[in-house]
């Protein structure tokens, strides 16, 4: 009971400075809360075993070739049976070919991601249904029904869960046909991958799939690869055995697999590859929290030490009174248990809508991070941390004893607390360094988000509309097919407000899988000094796509109505790839054509292409925009509607959407219009990442920073307190206020600057170590560091100014007679 006492007291005694209590409440709140939210998300996203069934023997194949810019190829139907033959190490391999299907049948007719496998993809995978059945190999091959199984998400969220919708028919349009289906099951809860699908078909659902271009043509690279471990077998084995049956099929091909194309194959681990994006972000936010936690219990520390060392003189009259050091130590245990009790409480309640916060985050790099809860065993974890902190913070203090020399009860206990003053600086150090690091990062981040806020695209971004209209061919002739969209167009160019209307390839930063499509070729009178051959962007757009962007061409013409099948072939290339093509010669009129073996097998003629004009590089790719290598081409001489429709307004983009679809509606009931969306606006999702990134390592930063600005301030007014005597016999021999100011303001920069080199060396270390295992991050320049220094620095003044004013301010007789 006497302990219970010991922290009724406490209550009382803290209640008497709500600021301390307060401040260390919300120290350890947001150092415990953010750590704990922030590995709630780092083990649900990348700890958290997969759903797959024998995960650990789930493996994701990929083939590269650096030699033309492909890091993570997809791999042909040829090269799959080269690979599957023969293998011991690996018992099985699944095929997985991203798709876009319009699915009518399933409520309004839209678009959705999908994705096309073969029969044995799912037991591969490991994954069972949860209705229904999944797709075996009796659902392969050319004769076998449609079947689409259901991903749970969209089950649940758009289908709401309706089990009546097994045996359902419905109609999958894509852009090589349309195909009719049944719903046949529904798929357990996993994580999406590679692609975010909605449904899952069996191959006959996409005519491309079965025709013969796909079947022989080795460079017709569409499908990823997945398998599983035979029992007994490591990774080590599978790779070392496909490497050797890699190896042979290059040797066996030369004519595709060319020496300086660097063709290779690995193998991971599923799990690894699924939390590749996500893995280094996150664990850099969770050093960063975990920083945090530093700096903030350092400033619980300094604060808890200096009320400790103000109270000596009371301690000294309790041990002078018979109170033992034990009874001493108790009261002082008592004390901490409450402060970080409280600080424990308040970092629960912290930590569940931060953990909210942190999983959408985490849901832009990885599909794991949807509908994440707060980890209440981390919880108790940082409870325990708090325990063993408050129990730390009471043994951290010495304890004036019966026997020993009375100055704490005379008043001088603070002018011997050398060392304790001593032990507030080293923890003041400690915050000082963590912050500078956070702030360091944190301006990596925003000078990454500034340079790409502050770079302008090469077009018009915001009074362009993006429209998707996916292919409709259902009951239609491709000529049928193709004056739909054109009158689509048509109608939509004679709307009110509307400047421009055409046509593209792809929607600029969104559609990153079509705008990185590049093939070989060759031109009239080019040559490259290494020998190798030309390769460039591949573009279809229709005639005015210039015009829409506001992008004049530099020499030439556009296309026109004239230039359609049948008519003369003709392109128009990007300027800097006319440059490399005939450097300081005029490009138009000369003749290129398409080289790449890929072209056979996707419809692309490689017949000679005049060039008719040359525009300026218009980079679709990349927010920053780099040397664009493009060719264009008219769409009514390659492959006929794209899906993308562009409209140029006078004014407000949006006030055209309404009328843009009841347009399209009027022409057709079940054409899908979707995700309309400025350009500006489409740059500023791409951006998201980038800015989420900034703003999370920015508050962490400033949060800190806060923290660090307290706990210079508390040391340098406990330093000030037990220097009263010095500064007034200082005063009473002539000196000024101002100096006395000065010497305070000298010691706060002295911790700021032992800080922030302390910061520097650590710093540099882990910059250079992170970067032997982690290539894709930025990595701090000098500035940052600079940056940095000078805002801890400033911030060390701002924190020195109010002791040192307190102390420029002691009046040196009063000073000389407290003592």
């Amino acid at each position: 009971m006497s302990f219970v006492r010991d922290l009724r007291i406490a209550v009382r005694s803290l209640a008497r400075v709500p600021a301390l209590w307060i401040t260390v409440a919300l120290t350890l709140a947001l150092g415990i809360g953010a750590n704990a939210a922030i590995f709630s998300v780092v083990r649900a996203v990348l700890l958290r075993p997969l759903a797959n069934r024998d995960e650990d023997r789930l493996l994701y194949l990929r083939q590269s070739a650096p030699g033309i810019g492909q890091d993570n190829a997809a791999f042909s139907v040829p090269e799959i049976k080269d690979l599957g033959s023969g293998l011991k190490s690996i018992t099985e391999l699944g095929t997985f070919s991203e798709l876009d299907f319009t699915v009518v049948g399933l409520g309004t007719p839209r678009e959705i991601p999908a994705g096309v496998v073969d029969g044995h993809y799912f037991e591969v995978m490991g994954l069972r249904p949860v209705l229904g059945r999944l797709l075996t190999p009796a659902d392969d091959g050319p004769n076998a029904a449609g079947a689409v199984v259901l991903t749970y998400h969209f089950w649940k969220t758009s289908l709401h869960s309706d089990p009546s919708v097994i045996g359902r028919p419905v109609r999958l349009e894509g852009p090589t046909g349309a195909r009719s289906a049944t719903v046949i099951g529904v798929l357990e809860p996993s994580v999406p991958y590679p692609v975010a699908t909605e449904i899952i078909a069996n191959i006959v659902t996409s005519p491309h799939h079965l025709s013969a271009t796909m079947v022989t043509g080795r460079e017709h690279r569409m499908t990823e690869l997945f398998g599983r471990l035979a029992p007994g077998a490591s990774v080590d084995n599978a790779r070392a055995e496909l490497r050797s049956v890699y190896g042979a099929m290059v040797a066996a091909h030369p004519e595709v697999y060319k020496p300086e194309d660097h063709f290779k194959i690995d193998v991971t681990r599923m799990h690894e590859q699924i939390n590749s994006r996500a893995n280094t972000i996150l664990w850099i936010l969770f050093a960063a929290s975990g920083l945090l936690f530093v700096i903030g219990s350092s400033n619980v520390a300094n604060l808890v030490l200096a009320r400790t060392v103000r109270r000596e003189p009371e301690l000294a009259i309790r041990s002078a009174l018979g109170a033992s050091t034990r009874v001493l130590r108790r009261s002082l245990l008592a004390e901490s248990l409450v402060l970080c009790g409280s600080g424990a409480v308040a970092a629960v309640a912290l930590a569940i809508p931060m953990v909210a916060v942190l999983g959408r985050y985490a849901s832009r790099f990885s599909a794991r991070a949807n509908d994440l809860t707060l980890d209440f065993s981390l919880v108790w974890f940082g409870i325990g941390l708090a325990l063993i902190a408050s129990v730390f913070l009471a043994f951290i203090p010495r304890l004036p004893s019966a026997n020993a020399p009375q100055g704490g009860i005379t008043g001088r206990g603070t002018r011997v607390a050398g060392g304790s003053s001593q032990r507030l600086r080293i923890f003041a150090v400690t915050q000082i360094a963590a912050s500078f690091l956070l702030l360091a990062g944190a301006c990596v981040l925003m000078k990454t988000l500034f340079v790409l806020e502050q770079t302008r695209p090469p077009f018009d971004s915001i009074n362009v509309l993006a429209v998707n209209l996916p292919l409709m061919s259902y009951g239609k002739t491709p000529q049928q097919v193709d004056e739909f969209y054109r009158e689509v167009q048509r109608r939509v160019s004679t709307l009110p407000g509307v400047e421009h209307v055409s046509s593209g390839f792809g929607t600029p930063w969104r559609d990153d899988r079509g705008l990185s499509i590049s093939f070989q070729f060759a031109a009239q009178g080019a040559r490259r000094t290494d020998g190798q051959d030309f390769r460039a962007k591949f573009r279809v757009v229709s005639p005015g796509f210039f015009d829409t962007f506001g992008v004049p061409l530099q020499e030439g013409r556009d296309f026109n109505d004239a230039d359609k099948e049948g008519s003369e072939r003709v392109v128009i290339i990007s300027q800097s790839l006319a440059n490399m093509l005939y450097p300081g010669q005029d490009a138009v009129n000369r003749t290129l054509w398409w080289t790449d073996g890929v072209i056979k097998f996707v419809g692309i003629s490689p017949e000679p292409r005049r060039i008719i004009a040359v525009v300026p590089d218009f980079d679709d790719e990349n927010i920053i925009p780099s040397p664009a290598m493009t060719i264009y081409e008219p769409i009514e001489q390659e492959q006929g509607w794209n899906g993308r429709l562009f409209v140029r307004a006078h004014q407000d983009a949006y006030a055209l959407v309404p009328a843009i679809s009841r347009t399209v509606r009027e022409l057709s009931a079940d054409q899908p219009v979707e995700k309309a969306s400025t350009l500006g606006d489409v740059r500023a999702e791409v951006l998201t990442p980038d800015r989420l990134n900034a703003i999370v390592f920015g508050g962490f930063a400033a949060v800190a920073l806060l923290i660090s600005v307290v706990g210079v301030a508390g040391v340098l007014a406990f330093s000030v307190s037990g220097r009263t005597r010095e500064f007034g016999i200082r005063m009473a021999l002539g000196a000024l206020p101002r100096n006395i100011l000065g010497i305070v303001l000298v010691e706060g920069m002295a911790m700021a600057g032992i800080g922030v080199g302390a910061g520097v060396v650590v710093g540099f270390a882990l910059a250079r170590g992170v970067a032997k295992y982690v290539t894709d991050i930025h990595q701090p320049s000098p500035l940052a560091f600079v940056a940095s220094a000078a805002v801890i620095l400033v911030a060390a003044v701002i924190a020195s100014a109010v002791p040192a004013a307190r102390a420029a301010k002691v009046n040196a007789v009063e000073a000389l007679r407290s003592e």
